[in-house]
């Protein structure tokens, strides 16, 4: 089935999100604030960027033991991460600013740490956000024949096991995306006509690829291997190493928010209708976590807050927990789910017991 054949009912409580906008938007304009970023949010956006770029520099202009070393590809997985999580992540959606200039620029920061900001648009924004958990059409629900994270995909007898293996390639998964899966994802996005959605040519953007992945690994491998005395076995450990802790990091965020027991994983019906409005699409397969771990939420850009992000992708992070109290009480009103669990550790536990569910189970259990 083709993207353009999946609609979403217009019919099925249609009026909540119609309700949710309005009251949000008196919400700005009763406190005379912008829906973009704040000065918190560019203090953050620097000392994200400084979290990346600083242990580099430092790496290369001063003469450290191995173990400082390694703690410095560390702490640029950290910064990867917080680039990744709090910055280009708003920027991508247009949220940052009212400046289409200002987010393409902070957006192409994903291709500073080796990713590629037109297949990141197509994958999150046009795919998972359009259609959240829907089987065929959300890619964050379909990494292959090793994990299984649909009831509708079919079951294999590793998957077994996928709770315990998962938190071990789930390390690997920024890796895999900037040695692999940019070049796969460009061209399937030519054959699915997707590119188009970006305004780009497929030549451009495959170019595109090819060169930032060029002068990223050239800044990353060349510059230690040319300026330092690091021996070439520590750099390509510390490499792995900053892959790992960012390819982590993103995992335990947006795991927890869409494959846990509480998600529906809706199906279209043999026209492609699905029988729910978007938004409360959005409601049945995100979920919060951890909604007042202040420090957590600051690190991963709000997106605990996963409800509100979803429902307003083109709204800056630094605003999702005032606006969490008004779709909650929206939700609850209509009668419709709000799901969100109190820690940051029991959202990962049930996305554990999902794993768990989903690899031993043809139809995983839910709670609904």
């Amino acid at each position: 089935m083709n993207i353009q054949d999946i609609k979403f009912s217009k019919n099925h409580n249609a009026e909540f999100y119609k309700v949710l906008r309005q009251r949000v938007s008196e919400y700005f304009k009763t406190n005379n604030i912008s829906r973009h970023a704040n000065l918190g949010m560019v203090l953050k956006t620097i000392f994200m960027v400084a979290l990346y770029l600083v242990p580099l520099v430092l790496m290369l202009t001063i003469d450290l033991g191995t173990g400082y070393v390694l703690g410095l590809w560390a702490l640029m997985g950290m910064g990867m991460a917080g680039i990744g999580l709090a910055v280009m992540h708003d920027a991508n959606h247009g949220a940052y600013s009212r400046n289409k200039t200002t987010n393409k620029l902070l957006g192409y920061l994903l291709n500073m740490v080796g990713g590629s900001d037109i297949n990141w648009r197509i994958q999150h924004n046009v795919l998972h956000h359009t259609y959240t958990n829907v089987d065929g059409m959300d890619e964050d629900i379909d990494p292959g024949k090793v994990m299984r994270f649909s009831p509708h995909k079919p079951r294999l007898k590793m998957h077994k096991y996928q709770h315990i293996y998962a938190w071990g390639l789930y390390g690997l998964m920024s890796l895999m995306w900037i040695m692999v899966k940019d070049y796969k994802q460009i061209v399937r996005y030519k054959k699915k006509d997707l590119i188009k959605t970006q305004g780009v040519k497929f030549s451009t953007a495959l170019i595109g690829i090819i060169v930032t992945k060029v002068v990223y690994m050239f800044a990353i491998f060349g510059l230690p291997l040319l300026l330092t005395d690091i021996p070439l076995y520590i750099i390509i450990i510390g490499f792995l190493l900053m892959h790992y802790i960012a390819g982590l990091s993103l995992a335990m965020i947006f795991q927890p928010a869409h494959c846990v027991p509480t998600s529906d994983y809706p199906l279209p019906d043999d026209s492609g209708n699905i029988m729910a409005d978007w938004a409360v699409s959005q409601l049945y397969n995100t979920a919060n976590f951890a909604p007042k771990a202040k420090l957590l939420s600051w690190y991963v850009g709000g997106l605990n807050f996963q409800v509100e992000h979803h429902l307003f992708p083109n709204i800056c992070h630094v605003h999702y927990k005032h606006l969490a109290k008004i779709v909650e009480s929206t939700a609850t009103e209509y009668n419709l789910p709000y799901n969100s669990f109190p820690t940051f550790g029991g959202a990962l536990k049930e996305h554990t017991k999902m794993l768990y569910n989903l690899g031993n189970f043809d139809k995983a259990p839910a709670i609904h």
